[in-house]
């Protein structure tokens, strides 16, 4: 039977009490970072802790290892940052390996489900695919890159991919998957979005060393001070927090839960403090995606949820101190003299003739590009890109071809999340970190999804065959 997702209601649980005991005490580890000189300690115990309770989870309890990574990526920046105001500012920071050490666990479900490839059926192929392509640009990468940026480079492409397929093959847990990412992405949103809005009105200590050290000179305008930086909340950039808040607003339209409408207002006033023009656009297309895609019943309450966060968002944005949104709306119709739209073009001018030609390419950890053309092009070559490419639409025709899950309102709410991502690919290269671990994530529940629906449908014919045979042979012996 479909779930619905606009009528279902979260509950909050800590069952079972060892695998949230580990989780809680992860938490309090990367909270007590910010007492000197701990933050030191932190830096480089986190890692190896949040990678121990991802193995005891994974082996245990896989649907709260699914929320435990899904947190990581949300929170593990501003862990660093409460870091390095408890010790030193650390560059490059170990603690932001473990997301990625954590989702690298679902390479064990790769290598067990590989020789039982054939038997998950054809849309476990496009993963494999991908995975290819990513391999052979692993081998040049060799012969060009420092070892240690080749391991973190080969974390930042490989584990998105590994954590879809590690989704999909796991498709009959689909409907516990599905309750779990609502969980996710209902908290996250409220949490990470009223942090992002108290950021941009008092930017606190931990952030202010992190914008004063970090190289990232796009944040702030005026100084590092409150009211003149963007909003990048728990995550490393606005990019990055407006790609998680995009796909977060556009899950929660379908939300009926009592804390979806204040999750959605401080999600969208934070997102807009972003100031991440892409950002806004691939919400934009997703929210069509997902309006046309619905029901009837759907569309009309996602237009009337959509005017009242209008409604209470607008007037807002219209206080001075929160100017800068309307200010960077303005921008659209003069992007002539914006610096990100020249930086952009020029970066196409020098570099695309070279990446059009560069069959081999230079492998994987080069240089980093806005746009995910030049950045497959320069790093995967034609050869990695056509499998790598090949294999992403694959998933992507399937997802939109396939209709088993129509009255599955969270299953077309994830349709619209991967539409907000590739109406982004030639502005921005959101396929790896966060941006790609919620495209492929959703791209391989979606999938998920599908095979999951095709085999209830199955069963149910089985069932209602099984129950005409028996009563044809129960009239003809009568």
């Amino acid at each position: 039977m479909a779930s619905n997702f606009s009528t279902k209601k979260i509950t909050w649980s800590l069952e079972p009490a060892p695998a949230w005991t580990a989780i809680i005490g992860i938490v309090l580890l990367g909270l007590i970072g910010v007492i000197p000189p701990l933050g030191r300690f932190v830096t480089l115990i986190f890692p190896v802790a949040s990678l121990a309770v991802g193995f005891f989870l994974y082996s245990s309890y896989p649907i709260l290892y699914l929320g435990f990574t899904w947190w990581l990526w949300f929170l593990t920046p501003f862990v660093r940052r409460l870091a390095d105001v408890g010790g030193v500012y650390t560059e490059p920071s170990p603690i932001l390996l473990s997301p990625f050490l954590v989702t690298a666990i679902c390479g064990i479900t790769l290598f067990k489900q590989i020789p039982k490839l054939y038997s998950q059926g054809k849309l476990g192929l496009p993963f494999i695919l991908a995975l290819i392509g990513l391999f052979y640009s692993l081998l040049v990468g060799v012969l060009y890159r420092e070892p240690m940026r080749l391991v973190i480079a080969t974390l930042e492409w490989f584990t998105p991919v590994i954590f879809g397929f590690h989704l999909y093959v796991n498709w009959r847990s689909y409907p516990q998957v599905q309750r779990n990412i609502e969980r996710v992405f209902l908290y996250g949103v409220l949490i990470v979005g009223v942090y992002g809005v108290l950021q941009y009105l008092t930017l606190p200590q931990w952030d202010r060393v992190w914008l004063t050290n970090a190289p990232i000179d796009s944040i702030c305008s005026g100084g590092v001070e409150p009211l003149k930086c963007r909003v990048f909340s728990t995550l490393n950039s606005p990019e990055p927090f407006a790609g998680f808040m995009a796909a977060g607003l556009l899950l929660l339209l379908c939300s009926t839960n009592k804390l979806s409408m204040p999750a959605q207002i401080a999600g969208y006033l934070s997102f807009l403090l972003a100031m991440v023009r892409s950002g806004w656009l691939g919400w934009l297309a997703g929210f069509f995606a997902l309006i046309f895609s619905l029901k009837e019943k759907f569309q009309i309450r996602l237009i009337l949820v959509f005017l009242i966060m209008a409604v209470c968002i607008v007037p807002v944005t219209q206080i001075q101190q929160f100017s800068g949104v309307t200010e960077r709306f303005a921008t659209f119709g003069n992007l002539k003299d914006d610096g990100s739209a020249d930086a952009r073009q020029e970066t196409y001018e020098e570099t695309l003739n070279i990446a059009l030609t560069n069959w081999l390419g230079q492998g994987i950890g080069g240089k980093q590009y806005d746009s995910t053309l030049l950045a497959l092009l320069m790093n995967l070559g034609w050869i990695g890109t056509i499998f790598y490419v090949g294999g992403m639409l694959l998933l992507i025709l399937n997802l939109f071809y396939q209709s088993a899950s129509r009255n599955d309102a969270f299953a077309t709410a994830m349709r619209g999340v991967i539409i907000t991502i590739v109406a982004r690919l030639p502005l921005n290269s959101p396929l790896k970190g966060v941006q790609g671990i919620i495209f492929w994530g959703f791209l391989g529940l979606g999938v998920a999804a599908h095979r999951y629906y095709q085999h209830q449908k199955m069963l149910s014919l089985q069932e209602a065959n099984s129950y005409f045979i028996g009563g044809e042979k129960g009239n003809m012996s009568g």
